[in-house]
């Protein structure tokens, strides 16, 4: 097995060649080995160089009632009366801990996403 560090774009890029090669490679076989190798390497430098944001708290909870058919109604056991849910979602009035809870116990939002300040304030 030869396999060195991802150090540079080229490296990232020979790397993900290698892994088009072995992506039909039968697990516990020299080639499983290699490209389950590879793919940890892959991950880590993608992990630095291109890490990813967290969304928008109250983007996140749109986008989770629009992916699950859920109403203003639904979230009222997680936020309030309907007025209290419309303010959230209107960015006019902040999640609170005991909210960010309920919402990521309820619709399995990441808490790390839920306590972000939010982007666009009213």
């Amino acid at each position: 097995m030869n396999i060195k560090l991802i150090k540079t774009d080229a490296d990232y890029r020979a790397a993900l060649k290698d892994i088009e090669t072995l992506m039909m490679a039968k697990p516990d076989s020299p080639e499983g080995d290699k490209l389950d190798v590879l793919v940890t390497l892959i991950e880590a430098y993608e992990a630095k160089h291109f890490p990813l944001d967290l969304p928008d708290p109250i983007e996140a909870i749109k986008f989770e009632m629009a992916r699950s058919g859920l109403t203003i109604k639904d979230l009222e056991p997680m936020i309030g009366k309907s007025n209290r849910v419309y303010e959230i979602l209107n960015y006019k009035r902040s999640l609170t801990l005991k909210m960010i809870r309920k919402l990521h116990e309820g619709l399995g939002i990441p808490a790390e996403s839920l306590i972000k300040q939010p982007h666009a304030q009213a």
